[in-house]
């Protein structure tokens, strides 16, 4: 058990600080602190010693150097029960320091707004630092608080046992140290400057431990890498049941899928792949023609929408199974109609940006692979056409419309759509051939049709013109591409090329 005798505490986050000190003070704890800190504990008329006191040294250039004396780190390093240790703080004048409570300049934060160098070194914090992982190594001796949402749990432990025990002294020495790698990953990352630096350092908080991961026998977690970022691991879950692993991954897609488009748009996913995406006036117009694409697979599926859900559609969402429904804002009425579905998992992303600037990782044995996200968008004046007949404005809405989707099915992928709504799909295929027969197995005749890469033989286009399609849309770049572009003339469809891949693996 630590008694608590002696507190230096130091922080740039303020958030609770004074009602935790006045409780320390209140239990007869001496408190050390520095600078801004102790104004702070100061001005709220507690007892405080500064840090100049007990070092005898003053803070000097602009508060970078104030804790960096023996004093401060022979306080918090030495083991109370080695006899040497204790000669040396006797010899030398030190007072055993207890509990440090710190937290960081920030640093993270300063990045993130685009400060200018200067001032983002000066909030690399040496210091604070230093002084949690001197205390967290001596944990046995010294409680190291690096968080405000601890101190409540730190003031329960000192009133119903009269100061910290070691299970949680272990567990606050855990996180101080994950606190000050993230840190430091944090400010290597920025010096490093490339956008793939030599040394990637990649740090995430745990946000949930999952019940298992994609199947039953595999342990997992949740962790979340920035809290800014739009999306699922930001979100807010506002009814239903914990999330599993699945759910967690399907939501995702999903939600990447909609983010493409400025219509209402709604994308119903069932094993990372869309079974149905729809634009449309309204969104439980969109909702209806998305479920109409195939309401077979779209049962116990995800459901993701662009828009506030409005009572309308969540009229329409309730009358199906599904496992999650994710979405910018929901109204108080449609929230009172989902709610009824009480497993349903509605998740509430309050987004007001896009994603821009972000990574997409994927893990293989022993690595990571690290690309951009791929947020390209094909626009109408992207289109090269390469056959004789042009497409109508109907065909060029909807290839467009496709091209977005086919970006989000597994490779290989092809992708039917007419009306702004997907008539077809077919993912991960060995070859191309099969995902066209897949996608165009049902009524397509007169739809367009999207393909992720090139049409490496004609054959592709062959399949597609038997089925009845008027119109596709393919990167190009294929060795053959003269002889697909032959056939699609031979055929009377219009064929257009966007330069760009979107292979999804």
């Amino acid at each position: 058990m630590i008694k608590i005798k002696t507190a230096l505490i130091s922080v740039s986050d303020k958030t609770g600080i004074v009602e935790f000190a006045k409780f320390l003070t209140g239990k007869n704890v001496q408190i050390i602190s520095t600078g801004g800190t102790s104004k702070t504990l100061k001005d709220a008329g507690l007892k405080v010693s500064d840090i100049s006191e007990v070092t005898g040294f003053p803070e000097i250039m602009d508060g970078r150097v104030k804790t960096l004396h023996p004093k401060v780190h022979g306080g918090l390093l030495g083991v109370r029960d080695n006899k040497e240790h204790v000669k040396a703080a006797k010899d030398n004048s030190i007072e055993w320091i207890d509990m440090v409570v710190v937290n960081l300049y920030p640093f993270e934060e300063t990045v993130a707004k685009g400060a200018p160098a200067h001032e983002i070194i000066e909030n690399i914090d040496i210091g604070g630092p230093s002084m949690i992982r001197s205390g967290a190594k001596n944990h046995k001796y010294v409680a190291v608080i690096t968080d405000p949402a601890d101190y409540p749990r730190v003031i329960e432990e000192i009133e119903n046992q009269g100061g910290v025990d070691e299970d949680f002294a272990v567990e606050l020495a855990a996180k101080a140290f994950s606190r000050t790698a993230a840190y430091d990953g944090a400010i290597s990352n920025w010096f490093g400057g490339s956008q793939f630096p030599e040394q990637l350092n990649i740090t995430a908080r745990l946000k949930q431990a999952l019940r298992y991961g994609e199947n039953p026998h595999q342990e997992a977690a949740f962790y979340v890498l920035d809290k800014e970022v739009p999306g699922v691991a930001s979100a807010e879950q506002i009814q239903g049941k914990e999330l599993s692993y699945n759910n967690i991954n399907d939501t995702d897609a999903a939600f990447l899928i909609v983010q493409d488009f400025a219509e209402p748009t709604v994308a119903i996913v069932k094993h990372a792949n869309p079974c149905g995406v729809a634009s449309s006036a309204t969104l439980a117009d969109a909702y209806r023609k998305a479920l109409a694409a195939d309401s077979l697979s779209a049962f116990g599926g995800i459901i993701a929408v662009n828009r506030e859900i409005d009572a309308e559609t969540a009229e329409e969402i309730a009358k199906l199974f599904a496992e999650v429904v994710i979405a910018p804002a929901i109204s108080g009425a449609a929230q009172e109609i989902l709610g009824a579905r009480k497993n349903l998992r509605v998740l509430i992303t309050n987004q007001k940006s896009k994603i821009e600037n972000q990574k997409s990782f994927k893990s293989v044995a022993g690595g990571l692979l690290v690309q951009d996200l791929d947020t390209v968008l094909i626009l109408e004046n992207d289109l090269k056409q390469v056959s004789k007949r042009a497409p109508t404005k109907a065909e060029l809405a909807d290839l467009l419309f496709a091209f977005k989707i086919v970006k989000h099915v597994k490779s290989n992928a092809i992708v039917t759509v007419k009306n702004q709504t997907t008539t077809g799909i077919g993912a991960g295929q060995m070859n191309r051939v099969g995902s066209v027969e897949i996608a165009c197995k049902g009524n397509v005749k007169g739809h367009v049709l999207a393909s992720d890469a090139f049409f490496p033989f004609a054959d592709g286009v062959e399949a597609a013109a038997k089925a009845g399609i008027s119109a596709i849309i393919h990167p190009g770049g294929s060795v053959r591409d003269e002889e697909v572009f032959a056939a699609a003339d031979k055929h009377n469809i219009a064929m257009v090329v966007t330069g760009k891949r979107v292979f999804k693996h």
